[in-house]
């Protein structure tokens, strides 16, 4: 409706991937480089990861428009619950491979034949994994098996899998991965735009349906949808759309914030924006605060202060417990130092055993600071937004 009306050639902000709209934020820019130099070493693994509507499906129908079929025999498959004897059967059908009867050897043997019959012709073959958070750890396996076929010493496929957070996280902890680990040779995490990217990013979706700038947007309007998407393209692409129809039906030439407002009001209310919002970029479940409004846990929320409380006894806690352990092992290292000055005969094995203790506290010592340099980091981030919002004009008002 919103297109015609506006004089449109298309529908910009459709939430299915299409690599005609394609827009290279800085993360998107990464991601195709780590594709790129992955594409180019013809073997292994490259995995990119990232949260629902981050853009996955995008960048890699943008990458698959750009290469030469006749180089590269592409399969794409998108995976529900599968083990490790259907991956290899939907892996064939893939490819387009007829297998008699269905089992496993029969595929592998479809697969393997085909396979040597691309390399034969010259031609490079690629499998795409969509949604790998949802594979058994047993496909993910067979996934890593396909990949041991070889002419010669030329590996005949390479795999890219593409998936959610968790599936990042299965890939960094599973023991039974070491050996896939081993094979993956470029990765990256898609992450949000940032808040100057979504005006760029809206512009271009218009730009390229033949948008003259009728209907125009209120600068402030971007800050605000960066706020209630947390950056995310796909939510974005829902949130201009609904104000776009908005702004058909009232016939606006202006997008402003009170569009925005009400648009976000009607998400909440038909349930859809919850839908779309699941989960912040950063990995966190609860949907974005509609402008205006918010929680204790959001940058925008009446309970600021209370938060950055909390994240500064968080800091001081996390100080006190480095302090703690810190002082035991000096403790500690003092007690070898006295026993190996003056040893006493029968004490040797205690001295051995004070300074495998002392080992085992820095080895801790080591492992905690390193997660607690991470938590600090996101604590520190977290409490800049919040003190950043707290300081501006709208927070004053609320406060007051």
């Amino acid at each position: 409706m919103f297109d015609q009306y506006y004089g449109f050639e298309g529908r910009p902000f459709q939430l299915t991937p299409d690599p005609a709209f394609y827009f290279e934020s800085a993360t998107h820019r990464k991601a195709l480089s780590y594709l790129g130099y992955g594409l180019a070493q013809g073997e292994g693994f490259v995995v990119i990861t990232g949260e629902v509507g981050a853009g996955k499906s995008t960048l890699v129908a943008h990458l698959m428009a750009t290469i030469d079929p006749a180089r590269l025999t592409a399969a794409c498959i998108v995976t529900s619950a599968l083990d490790g004897e259907a991956i290899v059967h939907v892996v064939a059908q893939a490819f387009g491979l007829p297998v008699a009867g269905h089992d496993k050897a029969s595929a592998l043997g479809a697969i393997e034949g085909f396979l040597h019959a691309e390399a034969r012709a010259g031609r490079r073959c690629l499998l795409i994994v969509d949604e790998a958070q949802n594979l058994a750890i047993d496909a993910v396996e067979e996934l890593r098996m396909l990949s041991n076929f070889q002419l010669g010493s030329h590996p005949l496929l390479q795999t890219l899998l593409l998936g959610q957070p968790e599936f990042r996280a299965t890939l960094l902890e599973s023991p039974l991965l070491e050996q896939l680990r081993q094979r993956v040779i470029a990765t990256h995490h898609l992450t949000a735009m940032e808040p100057r990217e979504v005006q760029a990013y809206v512009e271009h979706r218009l730009g390229r349906v033949g948008w003259k700038g009728n209907p125009g947007f209120d600068h402030r309007l971007f800050a605000e949808v960066h706020q209630a998407t947390g950056g995310i393209p796909r939510r974005i692409n829902q949130i201009v759309s609904r104000l776009l129809l908005l702004g058909a039906v009232e016939k606006r030439s202006l997008i402003d914030l009170d569009m925005l407002g009400e648009v976000l009001e009607e998400l909440d209310e038909d349930g859809t924006r919850a839908l779309v919002c699941q989960g912040e970029p950063n990995g966190g479940g609860a949907a974005p605060a509609p402008v205006g409004q918010g929680s204790a846990s959001h940058p925008g929320g009446p309970d600021a202060k209370a938060a950055i409380a909390l994240i500064e006894a968080a800091l001081a806690t996390r100080d006190v417990q480095i302090e703690e352990l810190r002082h035991a092992m000096l403790e500690l290292a003092d007690k070898v130092e006295r026993r190996n000055d003056a040893p006493l005969s029968g004490e040797t094995l205690e001295v051995a055993a004070l300074q495998d203790q002392l080992a085992q506290a820095a080895a801790q010592n080591a492992r905690l600071e390193a997660r607690l340099e991470e938590q600090e980091r996101t604590l520190r981030h977290t409490l800049a937004m919040l003190i950043e919002w707290f300081e501006g004009g709208d927070g004053r008002r609320r406060a007051a």
